[in-house]
């Protein structure tokens, strides 16, 4: 048996304020950034269903050299199609940057990325998604404890691909694609108001200790605890999934 390295895994969720203008109103025609401004969580029932949305176009930055993997990419996108109502579909952006040089990356200068960057906004009829892949880590790092990824805001992500690609590098670090995979889904869950945060629970399964976290240590929503972290859940290199609280959760919000 080949020895770990241990490391706590956190998975971050960050929860922004939102800006409107001196009349409460929210115009939604494109170029308006006001309506992804919101708090995580806030826009869940939008993304599940096609009540106002009937659409979602995701903008993925990623810096050179440190794209996701196509796998994980495909992973992401068949998750989204299987529990999302998009009647008119869902729509990956890609976009690479050059490094903005700054890391480690506090959350700061991940909103000022996403200022300079973001080009696309909600309008009437379609929903709109921010991802970033980093070539840094986070800020709050140490030398046992790191962050691998952080839902902000109602429809903005970062992913902390240098962590992940280090890690998945070290001994007994798992697949890219898989850590990827599961990082990805798990922050993405987030924005789908798991758990508590945006999407009603239909039975109490909130980790009391670890909010916004599930109960169940076998769930991809489940607070990611000190020791092997992610990889003591990934057994055998299969992703995690959602548990049935999780998805009865989604499925009463309107999703699939």
């Amino acid at each position: 048996m080949k020895n770990i390295k241990f490391y706590s895994i956190l998975f971050v969720l960050l929860v922004l304020g939102c800006n409107k203008n001196d009349n409460n109103e929210i115009v939604e025609n494109g170029t308006n950034p006001i309506p992804n401004l919101q708090v995580t969580g806030s826009s869940a029932n939008a993304f599940l269903t096609s009540k106002k949305y009937t659409s979602l176009t995701i903008e993925l930055f990623y810096v050179e050299n440190f794209r996701p993997t196509t796998q994980a990419l495909n992973n992401f996108k068949n998750f989204m199609e299987q529990r999302l109502n998009k009647s008119n579909g869902i729509t990956i952006i890609e976009k690479q940057i050059v490094s903005p040089g700054t890391s480690p990356y506090d959350i700061n200068e991940i909103v000022k990325i996403e200022k300079d960057n973001r080009t696309k906004f909600n309008t009437p009829d379609n929903l709109t998604l921010f991802l970033l892949f980093v070539d840094g880590n986070f800020s709050t790092d140490t030398n046992t404890t790191f962050t691998l990824g952080t839902a902000y805001r109602n429809t903005s992500c970062v992913i902390y691909e240098n962590s992940i690609i280090n890690l998945s590098n070290s001994i007994g670090g798992g697949r890219r694609t898989d850590l990827e995979s599961t990082v990805l889904i798990h922050e993405i869950c987030h924005l789908l108001g798991l758990v508590n945060l945006g999407t009603v629970m239909q039975i109490n399964h909130e980790d009391a200790a670890h909010g916004g976290h599930c109960n169940n240590k076998n769930c991809l929503m489940y607070w990611q605890t000190e020791g092997n972290g992610i990889m003591g859940m990934m057994t055998g290199g299969n992703i995690p999934g959602l548990d049935a609280n999780c998805l009865a959760d989604l499925k009463a919000n309107g999703g699939k």
